[in-house]
């Protein structure tokens, strides 16, 4: 193993990525035999099968995926290593690994791009995800930073809170209550809700307010989006609780309104969140501190 070189690890990091010799050939863009030649020499330099083929689908063997934790690890001290020298020399570069709930992707982009602005040499990687999903990416430790608005307490994590996100009652524009002052809460009984899906941060906060003031709506529809519900809005089949960050689309000012409604907007925070014990690399540590800044400025 002490003679294998980073392009054999390389290699083979992509065909297990990929489960194909030939996907992997195309990402690489070399030959489908250079690709299978590097993974056994590489193979013969351990001393045991990396991979093995039962039909038409490869899998890791254990000594594979010992390998491909391995590389993952290695990779990833060579990128902030690289990252770690471009500071040194006064500049900032490198890539930023970030994956974010989908109610984040109405704000994140902005301030993503103000940042770029300052650091023009930083590449960002942005994956918008469920909450189900940041979850298993955090477990499989894909990413530096996180942006939730509930983080996960069975994951050892470090947060950080650096926005907030009120929760408002939404409805749309010509709802006969758009214009209304302090509508109490108990109003609520008599209108059809559409509902985020069960197990949705929205919606557990929505549950635990109503539970406390004895409301129970009657729930018209559910959907696993906001974008979706926005849409059953405009279509007037009720009202909803979201983000008043889903509000930021272009448009939305004239097509929808936000309630007045007794105990809300429900105040809650954004967290920048990463896996407890990880070395933040010099990009991932500018972009975190880039938010705690953005907080401050308000």
């Amino acid at each position: 193993m002490i003679q294998a070189t980073l392009h054999q690890l390389k290699v083979f990091e992509t065909v297990a990525r990929h489960g194909s010799f030939t996907r992997a050939a195309e990402e690489l863009l070399i030959t489908q035999p250079t690709v299978s030649s590097q993974v056994k020499h590489l193979a013969q330099g351990v001393g045991l099968p990396l991979f093995e083929q039962i039909g038409k689908q490869l899998y890791l063997t254990d000594a594979g995926r010992e390998l491909l934790a391995t590389c993952k690890d290695v990779f990833e001290r060579l990128d902030n290593f690289e990252m770690t020298v471009a500071d040194l020399k006064g500049a900032k570069q490198g890539r930023l690994r970030l994956a974010v709930v989908t109610t984040a992707k109405y704000f994140i982009p902005r301030l993503l791009g103000s940042f770029c602005q300052h650091y023009p040499a930083i590449d960002i990687a942005l994956q918008v995800v469920n909450h189900e999903q940041i979850t298993e990416r955090m477990l499989e430790n894909k990413d530096d930073l996180y942006i939730l608005s509930q983080p996960p307490e069975d994951i050892d994590l470090c947060s950080q809170s650096f926005l907030d996100n009120p929760l408002v009652v939404i409805a749309r524009a010509d709802h006969p209550r758009a214009r209304e002052k302090n509508i109490p809460i108990k109003a609520l009984d008599d209108e059809p809700f559409i509902m985020r899906e069960s197990g949705s941060g929205t919606r557990r906060a929505v549950q635990k307010l109503f539970e406390k003031h004895k409301i129970s709506v009657r729930v018209r529809l559910e959907l696993g989006s906001n974008e979706a519900i926005k849409q059953a809005i405009a279509g007037g089949l009720g009202i909803s609780v979201l983000s008043q960050h889903t509000l930021y689309s272009e448009g939305d000012s004239k097509e929808f309104a936000i309630l007045d409604v007794e105990s809300f907007p429900i105040q809650r925070r954004w967290y920048a969140a990463y896996l407890h014990g990880k070395q933040l690399s010099v990009v991932a540590q500018t972009f975190l501190e880039y938010l705690l800044k953005c907080d401050e400025s308000k």
